[in-house]
C-alpha cells in the first residue's frame, strides 16, 4: 500500500499509527498530482486500486496555528505543506479586490464576494489582516448587513473554503491528476474520489462521464474525428453519501460524496 499526502504532519501521524503494519505501507511526502512520477520513483508498479480522499483531516482543522478553521483565531496560511510562500493572508492583503471576488464566486460560490471583498480591502488599509478572526468577524459584518435571518452555517464557510482552495490550488491539482490515475490502473483496477464540496464533485462526475464515453465529438459532427476511446465504466450512477447513523458519529462527513470508477 502507498499513501501519498503533501501535509508533513499527515505523514508523521500516520507513520505513527501504522507501526506494525511499517513493511507493508510505504508513505510519500508529495502533491498527488505528481501520481506518475510518485508511482515510478517508488517503484509501485501493481496498483490494483487509487482512493482519493479530498478532505480536510481533523487534526489540520484542529491546528489553529495554521489557520484553517474560524472556530478559533490563528494564523491565516492555510498551505498543505511549504511548497509555495502563497498564504490566505498574503492573498487578502495583496490581491486586488477584483481578483478577491473572483475566488470568493468561483471557489466559494459566495454570493456576497463584493461586498466582502471590499470590506476585506477597507480593512487591510487600516491594518494587515492576519488571523482567521478577523476574517469571520468581517464576513459576519457584511451578512448581517444583507441577511436578517441567521445563516444556519458560519457565513466566513464559503470564504473560508475559497481561500483554502486557491492557496492550494486544489481544482487544478485534481483535473491533473484523474487522467494520471485512469494511466495507472489495469484494466478492472478500481479508482475511488471522495470529494466534500460541489466543486470537486462536479469535477470528478464531469471526468467519470467523459471517460466512460467511446466517442467526445459534438453531436452535429456524424463522424467521430476525435478517436477516444472510453477508459472508465462508472459503477455509481449517483454518488455515495453518509446515512443518518454516519452523519451522527461524525458530523463533519455530512457533505462527503464517493464516486466509483472501474478501468476497462
Amino acid at each position: 500500500m502507498l499513501g501519498i499526502d503533501l501535509d508533513p504532519s499527515a505523514i508523521q501521524l500516520t507513520q505513527d499509527a501504522t507501526k506494525i503494519y511499517k513493511n507493508r505501507i510505504g508513505l510519500v511526502k508529495d502533491n498527488f498530482k505528481n501520481l506518475k512520477q510518485i508511482l515510478n520513483d517508488s517503484q509501485f508498479s501493481r496498483v490494483n486500486g487509487i482512493l482519493f480522499d479530498l478532505g480536510l483531516s481533523s487534526n489540520q482543522l484542529q491546528d489553529h496555528a495554521r489557520g484553517f478553521s474560524f472556530l478559533a483565531s490563528g494564523t491565516l496560511d492555510m498551505r498543505f505543506g511549504a511548497q509555495s510562500d502563497l498564504t490566505a493572508s498574503k492573498i487578502l492583503n495583496t490581491w486586488s479586490a477584483e481578483d478577491l471576488i473572483k475566488i470568493f464566486q468561483q471557489y466559494g460560490e459566495e454570493k456576497l464576494a463584493r461586498p466582502i471583498a471590499l470590506r476585506i480591502v477597507e480593512a487591510r488599509s487600516k491594518r494587515p489582516i492576519s488571523l482567521s478572526q478577523e476574517i469571520v468577524e468581517i464576513v459576519s459584518a457584511v451578512y448581517k448587513k444583507y441577511y436578517r435571518a441567521k445563516s444556519k452555517i458560519n457565513p466566513a464557510t464559503k470564504i473560508f473554503q475559497a481561500l483554502r482552495i486557491a492557496v492550494n490550488d486544489e481544482l487544478e491539482n485534481l483535473r491533473q491528476v484523474l487522467p494520471q490515475a485512469v494511466e495507472s490502473l489495469p484494466a478492472g483496477g478500481r479508482l475511488a474520489v471522495l470529494s466534500y464540496h460541489s466543486l470537486e464533485d462536479k469535477i470528478v462526475k464531469n471526468f467519470f462521464q467523459q471517460e466512460a464515453k467511446d466517442c467526445l465529438c459534438p453531436p452535429q459532427i456524424p463522424v467521430c474525428r476525435c478517436g477516444h476511446k472510453k477508459t472508465l465504466k462508472i459503477m455509481t450512477k449517483k454518488p455515495i453519501i453518509p446515512t443518518a447513523e454516519e452523519i451522527f458519529q461524525n458530523p463533519r462527513s455530512r457533505s462527503a460524496k464517493l464516486r466509483v470508477a472501474e478501468k476497462v
